[in-house]
C-alpha cells in the first residue's frame, strides 16, 4: 500500500492500489459529490469500486453494467431521484452483500413507498438499510462519504457502528 497522499493519488490513477484480500466492492448508485468521495475513499482502502447511474433501465444481473457479487456493498447516494425504486429493486435482485440508502433518520425513507408501488415483498424492503454510516455529524460530501464507508467497514468487521 502507498504511504503518502500524492503517491496514493498516482497509484489510484494507475490502478496500483492493493486490493483487499476478501474481494470487497462498493457500488455507488447515482452520480453525486458524495459518490465521488465515497468511491475515492473506498479505493484507497482496497475496495473494487464502480458508479452505477441508471438513467435508463439497468439490467438486474449487472446493475447497469456494473458487476455485483456477494462481496459488493451497494450505496444509493441520492434518495430523491425518480429512479430510486427501480434502482433499489434491481439491487435487491442482485447478490449484493449489503444495500443502503443515504438520508436523514428524521424522515421516513421514500424508498419504502417506491418499492411497495413496484410490488417488492416486505422482506426484501427490510433488507434496505437507512440511515447508513456512523453518526459523526457529517455535513459535507466528504464527511458523509467518510461516515458511510466507516459504517461499511464496521459492518464487515462485525462491529456495531451505525446510528
Amino acid at each position: 500500500m502507498v504511504a503518502d497522499f500524492d503517491s496514493l493519488g498516482c497509484a489510484l490513477a494507475h490502478g496500483a492500489v492493493e486490493a483487499a484480500p476478501d474481494g470487497r466492492a462498493v457500488v455507488a448508485v447515482f452520480a453525486s459529490p458524495v459518490a465521488t468521495h465515497l468511491l475515492h475513499l473506498a479505493a484507497t482502502l482496497g475496495y473494487r469500486v464502480a458508479l452505477a447511474d441508471p438513467a435508463g433501465r439497468p439490467d438486474a444481473a449487472t446493475f447497469g453494467g456494473v458487476g455485483v457479487d456477494a462481496n459488493t456493498d451497494v450505496v444509493v447516494c441520492d434518495h430523491d431521484r425518480p429512479e430510486l425504486g427501480e434502482a433499489l429493486r434491481d439491487a435487491l435482485a442482485s447478490p449484493a452483500r449489503w444495500i443502503g440508502v443515504m438520508g436523514s433518520p428524521r424522515h421516513t425513507g421514500p424508498h419504502i413507498a417506491a418499492l411497495r408501488a413496484l410490488g417488492v415483498p416486505e422482506a426484501d424492503i427490510a433488507r434496505v438499510r437507512r440511515p447508513i454510516g456512523l453518526n459523526i455529524g457529517s455535513r459535507t460530501p466528504a464527511e458523509i462519504a467518510l461516515a458511510t464507508l466507516a459504517g461499511l467497514v464496521a459492518d464487515r468487521n462485525d462491529r456495531p457502528g451505525g446510528f
